[in-house]
């Protein structure tokens, strides 16, 4: 649940002291706030520069008329195929000081926090904070735990730093956070350090906030430099949703425990840590970011969308035995194993759309689990396939059709896994605007996420598990199959992801997602040993292919439907979505051709004609629908937009295609848009139009920009060789484009 606001006593301010004297104290931040106005605002952001390789970042602050230069890298814990560090909740924030003057400088650091983030959370008082000191193994960490009873949900936060034979560590307990700020400015003005009173502050009291501060101070000879090491711990181990009734457990607590006293030893693992996730992820990255072939918004964009994986209203739970029910997880036998060795994974759609796990589009981000935490998305399939054997016959009205039916109806895929103002998980399908039961593409998305997420990683117990969940949910599918021509219809509708966007009869987006499933569902078949399922499956997919090449080839591209509609000869940008799956899973090619490769590359060639470089000059990525004749599709809303993930999964399947250079051009422009033009970064929005107007923020589909890396790597193998995603796996280093293709004029890096 997000509150989108800055809690301005949450800083970082230098103070410099030459000969015992302090000639420099500044906070370093461009605001101005009509609070703390004793405090040295308003830093000229000319000085100061921000880079980000998520999770790392560097700020370089080079301080006017000082010779001083401060750089503040940050680190987080978040390791590919760590399963424990990757949990904690900390940050790291460590100060590296450069003194380019003659004289000895003595400098401090003070990171000041406020306990909550005012407003009604924080009005009814009972806040207090304390000292701690935490030595262990030699090493010592000190700070302030801010205490925060508030129910139904409390937490600790930890603000602490590494005391060394070369620093000191001060600290202030308490003060108003909505006052002058005087007497704190004051006590480091006058020497540099903090007063460190004893004890912990007296509890606030209602509608008064409460605000402390840790003190880092060195001393730096001339041409020297120093090492200021903070912290940020947040121990919430407890979480009850917006229902109020189950209590969970997150993920962490295995590690440190549940009784809400973990901050200080958070703290110290983190500091004593921090060094050896700044190697691993370097090691991680360092492919990538060496790889001169690559672009460097590319670079960028790779690891910075990975920020949502954390910050897209994430939790990550532990699982207690008793609460996996019997019946409906006896024929899965690793559902118990991976659910209670890797714990329950649920993170939003968008900060805004508030459901967790939206299936129609974690199917286009899942490729950042499955590449980068397997036993993760694992974990999520399960639970979809948990909530896809139950039903809730709890009749409610749907928004756009005014029709009452069931919340959830058995042997189909839900929309969602449910509200964090409610009981997720126990109650799914939040969603309210259509009734997705009758959607086409989420029984047709779990399969095909089911068989690539196997390819990946080569899990035969994940397979047989998901086998007759599969059967179920294609099953279920068959009734949309009204001519029994082996190609289903849609219903006259938005009855998909594109939930604003009317499909009548068969249609490229679902009818290509339709003939990958069922192709998939042939492989299956044969590693099943099912030989009559496998006859079943083949003999609709060959019926299957002929109507669709039959009803929506028109030579240059699928037709975005089969209607007498205006619309139903648009150009979907999204139309080779089943080729894309296909291709990720090693197949879609050779034996295994579903769609004929003459028309998947002349359909993407057309894509890149007039999806992209007739729309905004080429410089805005791809618009979702688009007339033959060169004008966006105006019928509906979302098919005048472009959609961020839907780009990047574009190109990747040009890229799978040996469109490379396309693949490349076409995503750079959602970059370029997004986090450069719009101001927009770590809040990609699912979508935006040609006049800026933009969509959602903070959204997940546009972490299939990973979705690219794994097309990337796929070119590296052999035909018929296959990537295995396995614990330290690399990303691949050096994509070999075919023979005239090249990456190096991608862009002006």
């Amino acid at each position: 649940m997000y509150q989108h606001q800055t809690v301005i006593v949450d800083q970082f301010t230098v103070c410099l002291r030459r000969e015992g004297q302090t000639v420099y104290q500044q906070v370093l931040s461009l605001e101005r706030p009509s609070v703390l106005r004793s405090w040295n605002w308003g830093l000229c952001g000319y000085f100061a520069f921000y880079h980000a390789l998520y999770p790392r970042a560097w700020t370089v602050y080079q301080l006017p008329g000082q010779n001083v230069t401060l750089t503040c890298r940050q680190i987080t814990p978040i390791l590919p195929h760590d399963y424990q560090d990757s949990s904690l909740p900390v940050g790291i924030f460590v100060w590296d000081v450069e003194n380019e003057g003659d004289e000895t400088l003595d400098v401090s650091i003070m990171f000041s926090m406020r306990n909550g983030l005012g407003g009604e959370d924080d009005a009814l008082g009972g806040l207090w904070n304390e000292p701690f000191c935490l030595e262990r193994d030699g090493e010592t960490v000190q700070g302030l735990l801010l205490h925060h009873p508030t129910p139904p949900n409390p937490y600790t936060m930890a603000v602490a730093a590494r005391r060394t034979a070369d620093t000191t560590v001060t600290h202030s307990t308490a003060f108003d956070p909505d006052s002058t700020g005087q007497q704190v400015w004051q006590d480091l003005l006058q020497d540099g350090q903090l007063d460190s009173p004893a004890g912990q502050s007296t509890p606030s009291k209602k509608g008064v906030g409460i605000a402390g501060a840790v003190c880092v101070s060195s001393k730096l000879p001339p041409r020297g430099q120093c090492c200021l090491e903070f912290s940020l711990a947040w121990d919430m181990p407890r979480i009850m949703f917006g229902a109020k009734g189950q209590v969970h457990y997150r993920r962490y607590t295995r590690f440190f425990g549940s009784d809400g006293d973990a901050a200080p030893a958070l703290s110290h693992y983190a500091l004593c840590q921090y060094a050896a996730w700044e190697d691993r992820i370097s090691a991680w990255q360092n492919p990538v970011l060496d790889d001169r072939s690559l672009p460097a918004w590319y670079k960028s964009a790779l690891f910075n969308e990975l920020y949502f994986l954390a910050d897209g209203g994430t939790v990550w739970l532990e699982v207690p035995e008793d609460s996996l029910p019997e019946e409906l997880g006896g024929s899965m036998n690793q559902l118990r194993p991976i659910l209670q060795d890797y714990g329950r994974f649920g993170y939003l759609e968008g900060q805004e759309y508030r459901m967790y796990n939206t299936y129609d589009v974690h199917f286009y981000a899942s490729f950042a689990l499955i590449m980068l935490w397997p036993k993760l998305e694992l974990s999520l399939q399960y639970d979809m396939a948990l909530a896809t054997l139950k039903e809730d016959l709890t009749r409610r009205r749907y928004l756009m059709s005014g029709v009452v039916a069931p919340v959830k109806r058995r042997n189909v895929i839900p929309h969602d896994i449910g509200d964090p103002d409610d009981e997720p998980w126990l109650r799914v399908n939040a969603y309210l605007i259509h009734d997705t039961a009758d959607w086409k593409d989420l029984n047709l998305k779990f399969v095909l996420q089911v068989y690539r997420d196997y390819y990946l990683t080569s899990d035969q117990s994940f397979l047989k598990d998901m086998w007759p969940v599969c059967l179920a949910v294609m099953e279920s599918e068959m009734k949309f199959d009204k001519d029994h021509d082996g190609l289903i219809e849609n219903g006259g509708y938005a009855d998909q992801t594109y939930d604003g966007w009317v499909t009548t009869g068969p249609s490229a987006y679902c009818g290509g997602l339709w003939l990958a499933a069922v192709a998939v569902m042939v492989q299956m078949a044969v590693l099943c040993g099912a030989q009559d399922v496998q006859d079943k499956f083949s003999s609709i997919l060959r019926r299957g292919q002929e109507a669709y090449e039959r009803l929506l080839w028109n030579g240059r591209y699928y037709n975005y439907d089969s209607s007498s509609q205006p619309q139903s000869r648009s150009i979907m940008s999204d139309q080779c979505a089943g080729q894309w799956f296909l291709r990720a899973c090693g197949l879609g090619e050779g034996d295994t051709e579903v769609f004929p490769t003459v028309h998947v590359v002349r359909a993407l060639q057309t894509i890149f004609e007039l999806n992209v470089q007739a729309f905004a000059g080429g410089a805005m990525g791809a618009v979702n629908g688009m007339q033959p004749h060169g004008v966006p599709d105006r019928s509906s809303v979302q098919s005048d937009e472009v959609w961020v993930g839907v780009v990047y999964g574009l190109a990747a399947t040009m890229i799978q295609e040996g469109l490379i250079w396309e693949g490349f051009r076409t995503a750079e422009g959602c970059y370029r848009t997004v986090w450069e033009r719009l101001g927009l970064a770590f809040q990609t929005p699912e979508a935006y139009c040609q006049q800026q107007v933009f969509r959602s923020l903070a959204y997940m589909r546009p972490l299939s920009i990973w979705a690219m890396q794994l097309a990337l790597q796929q070119q590296q193998h052999k035909k018929g060789s296959r990537p295995i995603v396995t614990q330290g796996a690399g990303l691949s280093t050096e994509p070999k484009c075919g023979p005239k293709t090249t990456l190096a004029d991608l862009s002006p890096e």
